[in-house]
């Protein structure tokens, strides 16, 4: 039953604002990537990439501890504690002054981004069940499917009027401003009676057993691996745009139609998961993302690693189609072995997925040699891993998590 005294359009537009904080987060600064490498005098190009690979580290710790703090002191106090933890991380990126600094309040933004990211999940299933929900996700779905599309687009206009740290500025009024509307328009979802005092021991033992749990795991690390081999793009395709094809102002435009991919792949996917299962569903999708892979590898090699601009592209548009419909479906599966133990085991599933995401981006990233081959490597790699895991985890005989 909803308990929230917003009109539908508020509540999704609100909600859609804070989920997407953590796209806007990532893909806004990929046009600015240069200008800081300049200004804050990295000596080694690549290291800019963990201006994007250790935002997504900070969410490890972030996403291992929101959903037991949401738990305990309920979900609008979750989120509005992430919030803070944001902006305090923010302003510490926004005022840097080496990389360093700026290194350290990417990892604050990461913990405070998980806040939204995780507790509004919980809120949004408090006041929504079955098709209201539903219906609920779908709208804010579409508006966050539409922040990595624009996100770049957004970061590019800012540099064109100011330098990178308003970028961060812009972030800091996003964050602002939905978090004062959150705290003046919604209620708490989650009654005192129905919370569950933070236990350090409890805690602890709850999650070793999610740990221990051979499908969940499985799972989580397939997950991981294919949030990893996008990051991989996500946090070298301005390099890619503007080294290998001379692409500068038109970056934002390419780096859409690519990831209109998936936005593409979630309507597909609606309209085949209930036909033929997640699991038929992630079996295909990981044999096409590794054939696609493999072709963008051949038209690859004639050309010394940098195939044609058009082969790129169609290759690419195919590629993130299929790592669209893996990203939902395999979280899915994930959480379906948890039971009652869902609230601490979304919150484990997307740290591992997260940590397992950072270090393959961070390792596959560091072989970007000006060719595509890096890529290519961390695709092979990651769906072929992914494909053996997903396997094993429909063989694994392990059974419903049940609290201790």
């Amino acid at each position: 039953m909803n308990k929230s005294p917003l009109k539908l359009p508020e509540f999704v537009i609100l909600f859609a604002l804070l989920t997407s904080i953590t796209a806007l987060s990532i893909d806004a600064m990929l046009p600015a990537l240069p200008q800081i490498s300049t200004d804050l005098a990295i000596s080694d190009p690549l290291d800019s990439q963990l201006i994007i690979s250790l935002f997504i580290f900070g969410m490890v710790f972030g996403e291992l501890f929101i959903g037991p703090v949401s738990d305990a002191i309920g979900r609008k106090g979750a989120i509005l504690l992430g919030v803070g933890i944001y902006v305090a991380g923010t302003l510490v990126a926004m005022t840097a002054s080496t990389f360093e600094v700026l290194i350290l309040g990417r990892i604050i933004q990461g913990i405070g981004a998980s806040g939204p990211k995780i507790a509004t999940r919980a809120l949004i299933r408090d006041q929504y069940e079955g098709e209201a929900m539903a219906r609920i996700m779908s709208f804010i779905m579409v508006i966050f499917i539409m922040i990595p599309m624009i996100a770049p687009a957004f970061g590019q206009l800012v540099l064109a009027v100011a330098e990178w740290r308003y970028i961060f500025f812009s972030f800091l009024v996003l964050s602002l401003s939905t978090g004062i509307w959150l705290m003046v328009r919604q209620p708490e979802t989650l009654l005192k009676e129905n919370r569950i005092p933070l236990s350090p021991v409890k805690l602890m033992q709850s999650t070793g057993r999610i740990l221990k749990h051979g499908k969940v795991m499985c799972y989580s690390v397939s997950g991981g691996m294919i949030f990893g081999a996008l990051l991989v793009y996500v946090s070298t395709s301005q390099s890619i745009f503007e080294d290998l094809y001379g692409i500068v102002d038109n970056f934002p435009l390419y780096f859409a139609v690519l990831a209109s991919s998936v936005a593409l792949s979630s309507l597909i996917n609606s309209q085949l998961v209930m036909r033929f299962g997640m699991h038929r569903m992630v079996v295909v999708a990981l044999s096409a993302l590794i054939f696609f892979t493999a072709t963008l590898f051949f038209f690859a090699l004639p050309y010394d690693g940098v195939p044609p601009f058009a082969v790129f592209m169609i290759n690419g548009f195919f590629i993130f189609l299929w790592v669209g419909i893996l990203f939902g479906n395999i979280n899915a599966m994930a959480m379906q072995s948890l039971g009652k133990m869902a609230g601490l085991g979304a919150s484990v599933i997307a740290s591992i997925s997260s940590l397992v995401a950072v270090a393959v981006s961070i390792s596959a990233g560091r072989l970007y040699d000006g060719t595509v081959m890096h890529m290519v490597i961390a695709l092979a790699f990651c769906g072929a891993t992914a494909l053996v895991l997903v396997l094993v985890a429909k063989r694994s005989k392990a059974g419903m998590l049940l609290p201790a």
